[in-house]
């Protein structure tokens, strides 16, 4: 039809933007979540139920016969002696080497905060030990603990420390110190890291007018720098208490959890058991006894973390 004299045509109507991919933030969280999504359930998920699955049943290595044995694989570990060791060797590898990462990496964090000569040189030294691969980082600790070789003695004995010759791997306390020594070598970098950027976010001023304010160098550690780093800390912490308890490597490599069974600690008695003892049920049930102390720690400092952020 046509319209009539002096009327205007409307406009046509804007044509609708098609939305892309980018667009839909729904879909491209999603996307960009599968991958690391589908890595977790098959390599860690998968696993860890059948751990579980395993630590119930009378499973053993070469058979194939899978018959549900309830609690028998728990209720044998309890009284066992050697569960006992492994178990208090456990904590006590857990909280001595973390004690002295964390101390070790605050201490380095302040020092590499500093401006000397040659500092990005001891930044990239640092990383070295986390960096290098276990194996070969435990071959070389092996000789330096050796029992004829050891550099360890030969230098105590130049310094005139001590004129006695120790045997590492022959006694079960200073076989001990020997794995706290290597696990802090390897672990330390990384908190030093982590603390050493937490320790650069602080904010300045406050710093700078605790100086001026006349704070001595402990007052501004104990009562500024601590407390603002705490959140950091605990993450460090978490993640070194999850890793320092669940470690195979350092204790299998270096001491193979002798002499005599006394420096195993469960990830390794639980390898033992399962792996070169064939009974795989009973090794899981070692392996899952300190899932439940884990996650009662993880959410116990993740939540003291929260209450200590910044702002809250």
């Amino acid at each position: 039809m046509a319209l009539p004299s002096g009327a205007r045509a409307l406009p046509a109507p804007a044509a609708v933007a098609r939305r892309t991919l980018a667009d839909r933030d729904d879909v491209l969280a999603r996307l960009l979540l599968a991958p690391a999504l589908v890595y977790v359930i098959a390599l860690v998920g998968v696993p860890f139920v059948l751990a579980i699955v395993l630590s119930f049943s009378s499973a053993t290595a070469g058979s194939l016969e899978l018959s549900w044995v309830g609690l028998r694989n728990f209720l044998a570990i309890l009284p066992d002696p050697q569960f006992h060791r492994a178990l208090w060797n456990t904590l006590i590898f857990t909280l001595v080497s973390q004690a002295l990462v964390i101390v070790l990496a605050v201490t380095a964090a302040h020092v590499l905060q500093a401006a000397f000569l040659g500092r990005r040189a001891v930044r990239f030294l640092l990383l070295l030990p986390w960096a290098a691969p276990v194996s070969l980082a435990t071959m070389a600790w092996t000789w330096i603990f050796d029992s004829t070789f050891s550099v360890v003695n030969w230098t105590l004995r130049f310094l005139r420390l001590t004129q006695d010759w120790y045997y590492w791997f022959g006694d079960p306390t200073l076989a001990m110190i020997a794995i706290i020594t290597v696990h802090v070598w390897r672990m330390f970098p990384f908190a030093t890291v982590v603390t050493l950027a937490g320790l650069t976010a602080l904010p300045h001023e406050i710093t700078e007018a605790a100086v001026v304010d006349g704070a001595s160098f402990w007052r501004r550690l104990l009562e500024i720098n601590l407390p603002l780093l705490l959140p950091i800390v605990t993450v460090a912490v978490l993640f070194g208490v999850v890793f320092t308890s669940t470690d195979l490597g350092v204790v299998y490599l270096l001491t193979r959890g002798g002499p005599y069974n006394s420096t195993h600690v469960l990830a390794s008695l639980a390898f033992q058991r399962g792996i070169l003892g064939a009974n795989l049920g009973q090794g899981a049930a070692v392996a899952l006894f300190l899932l439940p102390v884990l996650v009662v720690v993880a959410a116990g400092m993740l939540r003291t973390a929260r209450r200590a952020e910044v702002g809250t």
